[in-house]
């Protein structure tokens, strides 16, 4: 559980509405190949916050089936203090269109303990639909095959990340909802955003100050809203996760970007 909510909170930060497979597409103006980003993750261990780990994401532009793509990876490494609470040594990995952004590939590996297992998504657009072919390979080695075709946009944990930087916020409203088309391997999750508003954040470590944009992740279970994350993401034009809450059943979590480089645009929501 919080292993997914960690993936979702760092990659999952904005969506749009989902439309027609046909306009699956979005013209990029947030980042650019040669982005790196690093985050610290914290644990609250009895009324202490505890580094528990890191996490990295890189994006360049590559080949995929001959075609030009934004190759983008994410990898979460926890250190020895979270490894007493849950084994996190994974990768994501995520090929998507390089002029319209629209997936192509996606892949998790994911350890958690002596526990291994993989998913894997392959897009196709026939007939302006969504067409997914699934695999996930579970720990024992069994493997499972599903094939899924949609008349919405789909997307992973990844590409959605890729996509929703390139979201115009400024015509949002506080209260606003979103839908989030997210997919793994066995099933389409049931998931949304909520704006929540505008406010200030102070990056512990490094001393940077941002002007955000505050959202709140949400997933109906057992007919019940929960909400897993609240991020935080800046009000420019990179629109960078900065921040990230996450509220787990059995403690809290938290994520604070730690550094960043080959940022496409000048980070504007900096306060100096």
């Amino acid at each position: 559980m919080i292993k997914r909510i960690i993936f979702t909170a760092i990659i999952g930060m904005m969506s749009i509405i989902s439309v027609n497979a046909q306009s699956c597409g979005i013209e990029n103006k947030a980042f650019k190949s040669g982005e790196f980003l690093v985050y610290d993750l914290y644990f609250n261990w009895k009324f202490v916050w505890v580094k528990v780990g890191s996490a990295s994401m890189s994006t360049m532009e590559s080949r995929y089936a001959g075609k030009k793509v934004f190759r983008s990876s994410l990898t979460t490494r926890g250190n020895q203090k979270l490894d007493g609470i849950f084994v996190m040594r994974d990768t994501l990995l995520s090929y998507c269109d390089a002029a319209t952004l629209a997936p192509v590939y996606f892949r998790k590996g994911a350890l958690e303990g002596k526990r291994y297992y993989v998913d894997e998504l392959w897009y196709s657009y026939p007939g302006n639909n969504c067409r997914l072919k699934m695999h996930r390979i579970d720990a024992d080695g069994e493997q499972h095959w599903i094939n899924k075709e949609y008349t919405d946009c789909v997307y992973d944990m990844m590409s959605i990340f890729l996509r929703a930087r390139n979201f115009d916020a400024s015509k949002m409203k506080k209260g606003d909802i979103i839908p989030m088309p997210i997919s793994d391997a066995r099933r389409l999750t049931n998931s949304w955003l909520k704006y929540r508003g505008k406010e200030n954040f102070k990056v512990d470590g490094t001393g940077e100050k941002f002007r955000c944009l505050v959202f709140s992740f949400y997933e109906k279970e057992d007919g019940k809203d929960h909400e897993l994350i609240r991020f935080y993401v800046t009000d420019d034009q990179n629109h960078l996760p900065v921040r990230l809450d996450m509220f787990l059943s059995f403690g809290s979590a938290k994520a604070f970007l730690r550094g960043y480089k080959g940022v496409r645009n000048p980070m504007s929501a900096k306060i100096k």
